[in-house]
């Protein structure tokens, strides 16, 4: 038994979906832009950035824009959750095994809600389900 059923009207999914495409989206995108564009800024890329950090800075902007319009959602966001998955064993996980001490929750749950837009697709508010009509 769903203690929601009869709550939460299920003609909310499409909306529901795509707001959590769109807002993972923006809140990717802005990594991005902080690392590549200085804004937002942050201390940590105020000198810029190079190697690994500059491609995931491009990843960041052209896969965020992506998810955010709903295009081509499955594979984009099949690469960016493999990203992430990169990013936390490389960035987080040798400085302690529990990601509240490493600061890798971000990164963990980035992964997985791109690994679930990717199974899902971007939903019925983006550009794949016009481009499917």
């Amino acid at each position: 038994m769903n203690i929601l059923n009869g709550v939460l009207p299920t003609s909310w999914n499409g909306y529901t979906h795509a707001a959590l495409r769109i807002m993972t989206g923006l809140l990717f995108l802005q990594h991005g832009t902080a690392k590549l564009m200085k804004f937002p800024v942050v201390e940590m890329f105020a000198n810029g950035v190079s190697g690994l950090a500059l491609v995931a800075g491009i990843l960041e902007v052209i896969g965020g824009i992506l998810i955010i319009i709903g295009l081509f959602t499955r594979t984009t966001a099949f690469i960016l959750s493999g990203m992430m998955a990169v990013a936390y064993f490389l960035a987080h996980a040798g400085s302690n095994f529990f990601p509240i001490l490493n600061g890798g929750e971000l990164a963990i749950l980035f992964s997985f809600v791109f690994l679930w837009l990717a199974t899902a697709g971007a939903g019925p508010f983006s550009l794949d389900a016009s481009r499917n009509k």
